[in-house]
């Protein structure tokens, strides 16, 4: 279908947040908000994704969080949900103050961490079209336990130390995103490093470290909890062999809810960004909007009336990893 892609800005809290707006030739169109994963900006593969939405006929705001990127905000590389969450409210409202697009029919789409603020979005805002999370972090606890131990100590003791260094006024502490087993990084899983780094386009401006005191924060968060809330269409790709984001407490979690579609896909983690993972998960994700929040107007009625479910099958009993 063909689109154009411009380079916008809006705030947050009074800081400028940077970010790519896709706009198909379809008149009218949804748009879909876009950010993406821990530590992550949206050089990453984010444009495959809104380049094959825009194709489709949705308009895309694809944005780097505050501390991040393209985007302002002090110190560097401060990972906070609660400023994620309010960067994407704030990405939601911008989208609606859009000519062109329709201000009635956004969607928020998040991967990783993001994934996991696409579902708590989803529970606070039932005035949105729709929601897609895909390899989701959903748990905490359980992304806290799928990190090697002793990397586990010693993120721990530099957050404190971060935590320190801020209340004196000093640079922060910081930690690893990727690393290897023992290394003090959030991410030590056997394809964490390689996977997460191949992500970043040659030549890319790109720190591979945050702030040590997101080691404390991220055991406290679980999207998890939010997920019996959501009351709006929401596809939930899962990855079996998830090695960031456990699966089980993802599927145990969507599981029950009429308005969550979810499917599980034979990959892991970093592969549904590339290759033949992409194609799979993608093509589901158009499919799912098709559906659920149409390009064409005269088809909204039947989204309006549409229960939640896409007619990609939600995961059967016994494919529930545990």
């Amino acid at each position: 279908m063909g689109s154009e892609r411009t380079d916008v800005e809006f705030t947050s809290d009074g800081v400028v947040i940077r970010a790519w707006l896709y706009r198909p030739k379809s008149p009218n169109p949804p748009i879909i908000v876009m950010a993406h994963g821990l530590g992550g900006i949206k050089t990453m593969r984010l444009d495959a994704f809104a380049e094959r939405f825009a194709d489709a006929g949705y308009a895309c705001l694809v944005f780097d969080y505050r501390h991040f990127g393209d985007s302002d905000g002090e110190p560097r590389q401060l990972l906070s949900v609660r400023r994620q969450l309010a960067d994407y409210d704030a990405a939601i409202t911008y989208a609606k103050s859009l000519t062109g697009v329709d201000a009635a029919r956004v969607v928020v789409w998040g991967s990783s961490f993001s994934g996991g603020h696409a579902l708590t979005l989803a529970s606070r805002h039932p005035g949105l079209a729709a929601a897609i999370s895909q390899c989701p972090f959903t748990s905490g606890i359980a992304s806290l336990t799928a990190l090697d131990p002793i990397s586990s100590a010693k993120v721990t003791a530099r957050a404190i130390a971060d935590l320190a260094s801020s209340a004196v006024g000093r640079d922060p502490v910081t930690v690893g995103l990727t690393g290897h087993d023992h290394d003090a990084a959030l991410m030590t899983a056997p394809d964490a490093e390689s996977g997460y780094l191949s992500l970043v386009p040659d030549g890319a401006s790109f720190s591979d470290r945050v702030t040590a005191r997101t080691g404390l924060a991220i055991p406290l968060y679980s999207p998890a909890r939010k997920a019996s809330r959501i009351g709006i269409p929401t596809f939930v790709a899962i990855c079996a062999t998830d090695s960031v984001a456990p699966s089980g407490p993802t599927v145990r979690a969507v599981q029950g809810n009429p308005h969550i579609t979810a499917k599980i896909y034979p990959y892991g983690h970093f592969d549904i960004y590339v290759g033949d993972a992409f194609e799979d998960v993608v093509a589901d994700e158009v499919a799912f909007l098709h559906d659920v929040v149409p390009v064409n107007p005269q088809r909204a009625s039947a989204a309006d009336a549409h229960a939640g479910r896409s007619p990609i099958s939600s995961p059967a009993s016994d494919e529930v990893p545990s």
